[in-house]
Parts: structure tokens; C-alpha cells; sequence
């Protein structure tokens, strides 16, 4: 009864994936699940609750602003609660529908609730008294909450995106440790909301991993909306006096500064896999620098029949790329196949205001690797749907191979940029030139259009173009 074809540890989206791929392959399968409900981050403290915020407080901000003469905007009443609640809602109706039911559907698959443990490669135990063996095993526990050790931040009572978002009375003020995705997500989502928001980042900018002028527009637009932002600051203690936090810290020359937040400080300081207790040190399984599961392109670990995937492993970690790693793992496993993952056309996206996606290399990027690049930037202010919107924030950014013409990346900030990016992958996907996406029709007074007008500037200026011209 204890002796299966594949155990795969963790019950998210990456684990759902491969579950259901095992089931078709007729692979007696059991999740081993801990901590979050059967569907892991995504769908309830992630993905789904913080953009159903970011939608509901886009609401808010749309009411109560007009970009255009004649319209005098009003302030909307906020029951802050009902929107909780509504989300609440939402998630477990998601969760329930789309991994609880689904799961159910699987006739191989079963579901247990504990924290299994390796004892060996083929075998694990699961609250500390449970044996179970198999073929082969899959690591999909997830990724929680980086919490950096500073004095007194236990004590304050913090907030992450897992418990932030069940709060159904709205905060006075926030102050928010973290100026990556999560961070200014949750940031623009409860300024708009009339939540005080202050930002508090150690580096120099915000989404660090970007190009500096990703950081310096999106960080433009973050203020022009009242969200204070303090970077170059490092905290260092924090006292709890009462209902009031006192926040002390030094900036970039040593210049110590002090805030009172009478609200909640919210940590966002990026993730750290769920490794601790897998048994890894069991089993000799090699971790990352960062203690993520390290995993070749065919998402083997250095055990023979241990694989990983999702953000306990050293990929990309998005839902969509867990997903994907959950069917290849199970190929890879049990087929005889030999699928690499490939990560070259992935698309990304920021859901903050305008948003913020990506696909492919940028030009830092293409410069590291020695590739013949050139770049073109189209503000949105030369895009016609942006002009009779009235709403011009933001650019596109095109990285092209300067010998081939193909795209190598983009990088957009744009009210829903998110929804251009996918246009640029699959032209990296299939080799399709710049000059082939310049050629190609879009429709005129389509945000996609923006894509075309970028493509034909890298041999014109459209500043002199007519409109529709090609």
C-alpha cells in the first residue's frame, strides 16, 4: 500500500501538473502535501489574490481619476472588508475547482496531508512515522517568504503576501521591506486603496534585476501616485512600542534614519525555497547557493531518480514555468524521453501600473554573452491608442540581433504592457525578424500596434510617419 511509481512532495501548481501527466501515463502516484492548501502559492497567497486586489484597486483609482476634460471623477465608497471577503471567495472557489476537484478526477493519484522526509533515495517518512518508497520521486515543495534577521522584527508582528491579503480591515499605513515584484504590487494595489505606503529598499532601485531605466520609470510613476520610496536604506532594528512600530536603519553613507509606522510593516524581500526539511543532507542532494534544488536542463537532481521543479528549484519561478517543469519532469522520469527545458521565450510580467513585462535577453544581457545587438526605445507618447487614451506612461524597448534581424528580447513599461509580450516571444520562438513584424498589419488604435511602431524604428523615425503608414 506504501509502495508507488512516483511520490511527488509538495501539492502546487508544479505538482498538479506532473500529477496529472502521471495519471495518463497510468503511474501509481502519490502528493505528500504541508503548509499552504492543494494548489500552493498561486492560488492562495499569491497569484490570484494579488491581482484580484490590484483589479479591485484599479477600480478605485479609474473612479476617482480622468484623464480626460469634461469628466469630473468622484471618490468611491471602499468597503474594504466586502473585498476581502469577495476574495476570499474567488481563491476558494480556484482552489477547489482547479486542483481539489481535478486532483479528485485522478484515478492513480492520491493525496495525503504531512512533511515527508527522505530517509534514503527511495524512500521518505512522512510525519515522522509514516514510510512510503518509489520508482521515482519529484520535488515540488515551493518557496516561502524570504525573512531577513533583523532585531525586533519578529516581535513587530510583520506581515507577508500570505497574511497581508486576509486582513479585512484596511490598514492606516504600510511600510513595505522589498522593492522587487511583490513589493511594489502590493504597494500600488493599497495606495489606491488610501493606505499610506511607504517603500523601504536597500539597493539602489526598484526591481533591481531590471536595466536602470525600467527602474527609474517605474519608480516615476510609483511617486507621481504618493508612494514614498527610500532606497539605498537598510534597516536595522525595529521597536515595538504599543500600536506603533519604531524603524530604525542607515542609508548608503552610513546616515542613520528613523520612521514611525502606526500601521503594519509588510516583508518582501524576495523567497527562499522550502528545503529545510526535504532531508536533503540524508541523501547528498545538492542544493544552490540560495538552497534551491539544483536541477539540470532535464530537471534531474544529482540523485539519479530525484528530480525538482517549481520555485524549490534553481528555474524561473513562475507558475506557468512550474506548470510546464511538472509534465517534462514526468517525461523525462518515466517516457525515456530527454526534453530540455528551454526558458529562451519566456514572457514575464509586473502587474503594477503602468505594468512592467519582459521576454528574452535585454541589451546588458546581450552585451555579457558578445552578441551583435542594437536597441530602439518607442515612448508611448508616438503610440495612437496611447495619445486618444490620454494615457502616454511608459516604452518599448526592442534588443535585436544586429547580423539576423531577429529578436533576441523586450522589455515594456505600459498600462497593460503584459498583454504585448507575448507578440515578442513567439517572434523569438519561430525566428521571426524585426522587419517581418514591421510588415505585418495590426490593427490601428490597438495597444499591439505599439509592437509594429517599435520594430519600423529601428530603421525610421516614427515621429515623422502618418498614421497607419507602413
Amino acid at each position: 500500500m506504501n509502495n508507488f511509481d512516483l511520490i511527488i512532495i509538495g501539492g502546487g501548481s508544479a505538482s498538479t501538473a506532473a500529477a496529472i501527466r502521471a495519471n495518463e501515463l497510468g503511474l501509481a502516484t502519490l502528493i505528500v502535501n504541508a503548509g499552504l492548501p492543494l494548489g500552493g502559492t498561486c492560488v492562495n497567497v499569491g497569484c490570484v489574490p494579488s491581482k484580484f486586489l490590484i483589479r479591485a484597486a484599479e477600480s478605485v483609482h479609474h473612479a476617482s481619476h480622468s484623464n480626460f476634460n469634461g469628466i469630473t471623477p468622484s471618490k468611491p465608497t471602499i468597503d474594504f472588508k466586502k473585498i476581502i471577503q469577495q476574495k476570499k471567495e474567488l481563491v476558494a472557489e480556484m482552489q477547489q475547482k482547479k486542483y481539489v476537484d481535478i486532483l479528485k478526477t485522478l484515478e492513480q493519484v492520491q493525496v495525503i496531508n504531512g512533511f515527508a522526509e527522505f530517509t534514503d533515495a527511495k524512500t521518505i517518512l512522512v510525519n515522522g512515522k509514516d514510510e512510503y518508497t518509489a520508482i521515482k520521486f519529484i520535488i515540488a515543495t515551493g518557496a516561502t517568504t524570504h525573512i531577513p534577521n533583523i532585531e525586533g522584527l519578529k516581535e513587530s508582528g510583520y506581515l507577508t503576501n500570505a497574511t497581508l491579503f486576509d486582513l479585512e480591515e484596511i490598514p492606516e499605513s504600510l511600510t513595505i521591506m522589498g522593492a522587487g515584484y511583490i513589493g511594489l504590487e502590493i504597494a500600488m494595489a493599497y495606495n489606491r486603496m488610501g493606505v499610506k505606503i511607504r517603500i523601504v529598499e536597500f539597493a539602489d532601485r526598484a526591481i533591481r534585476t531590471q536595466t536602470p531605466d525600467i527602474s527609474e520609470e517605474i519608480e516615476k510613476h510609483l511617486k507621481n501616485e504618493g508612494i514614498e520610496f527610500f532606497p539605498n536604506h537598510r534597516i536595522t532594528k525595529i521597536e515595538t512600542l504599543g500600536s506603533k512600530k519604531i524603524i530604525y536603519g542607515k542609508d548608503k553613507e552610513g546616515k542613520p534614519f528613523q520612521f514611525t509606522e502606526h500601521g503594519h510593516i509588510v516583508v518582501a524581500t524576495g523567497i527562499t525555497p522550502n528545503t529545510k526539511k526535504v532531508g536533503a543532507e540524508k541523501i547528498g542532494l545538492q542544493l544552490t547557493k540560495s538552497n534551491h534544488v539544483q536541477v539540470n536542463e532535464h530537471l534531474e537532481t544529482n540523485i539519479q531518480n530525484i528530480y525538482a521543479i517549481g520555485d524549490v528549484a534553481n528555474t524561473p519561478p513562475f507558475v506557468y514555468t512550474a506548470a510546464y517543469e511538472g509534465k517534462v519532469a514526468v517525461e523525462n522520469a518515466f517516457t525515456g524521453a530527454t526534453i530540455k527545458t528551454d526558458y529562451s521565450a519566456m514572457p514575464w510580467v509586473i502587474f503594477t501600473d503602468p505594468q512592467v513585462a519582459g521576454v528574452g535577453i535585454d541589451e546588458q544581457e546581450a552585451a555579457e554573452k558578445n552578441l551583435p545587438f542594437e536597441i530602439t526605445v518607442l515612448p508611448l507618447r508616438e503610440v495612437p491608442r496611447s495619445i486618444v487614451a490620454m494615457d502616454t506612461r511608459g516604452f518599448l524597448k526592442l534588443i535585436r540581433n544586429s547580423e539576423t534581424d531577429k529578436f533576441l528580447g523586450a522589455r515594456i513599461v505600459a498600462p497593460e504592457g503584459g498583454e504585448l509580450v507575448m507578440e515578442i516571444a513567439l517572434a523569438i520562438r519561430y525566428g521571426i525578424t524585426v522587419e517581418e513584424i514591421s510588415k505585418m498589419m495590426h490593427p490601428y488604435l490597438t495597444l499591439s500596434e505599439a509592437v509594429k511602431l517599435a520594430a519600423m524604428s529601428f530603421s525610421m523615425d516614427v515621429k515623422k510617419m502618418s498614421c497607419c503608414a507602413s
